[in-house]
């Protein structure tokens, strides 16, 4: 059976020192409501999967994904009628991290705000804890 936990949707300047679930933008949950609406992700069984690799020149990647349901020991965020889903193994990397969406000249993607990264690639999508 999955834990369901509610979280508000943040701006990440307002983020709470020492919080310790994910949490998500509202221009990050624009970005994955549109998705889900194009890949046909049902959004009330099906939502977005945040996870952790080995891999990546830092040593993790970030693993992000559509998801049909929650496995069982996942850890099922919602904000705004959007899931989340954590597997136990990840949540240990992604603990206070915030999932926000970056748009600019030079950069277009998500970008995750993470805590427990100590060193980060240059692309943003491999780090090290």
């Amino acid at each position: 059976m999955a834990i369901t936990l509610e979280s508000p949707v943040l701006d990440p300047a307002n983020l709470a020192p020492g919080a310790k679930a994910v949490q998500v933008t509202e221009r990050a949950l624009q970005k994955v409501r549109a998705a889900m609406v194009k890949e046909g992700v049902s959004p009330e069984q099906g939502g977005l999967r945040l996870g952790v690799q080995g891999g990546g020149c830092s040593g993790l990647t970030y693993n992000i994904r559509f998801d049909t349901k929650a496995r069982e020991r996942d850890r099922v965020y919602e904000f705004d009628g959007v899931r989340l889903f954590v597997d136990p193994k990840s949540f240990i990397y992604l603990s206070g991290m915030v999932l926000d969406y970056e748009q600019s000249l030079m950069k277009q993607g998500f970008n995750f705000i993470n805590p427990n990264s100590s060193k980060s690639c240059g692309c943003g999508s491999s780090f090290s804890a």
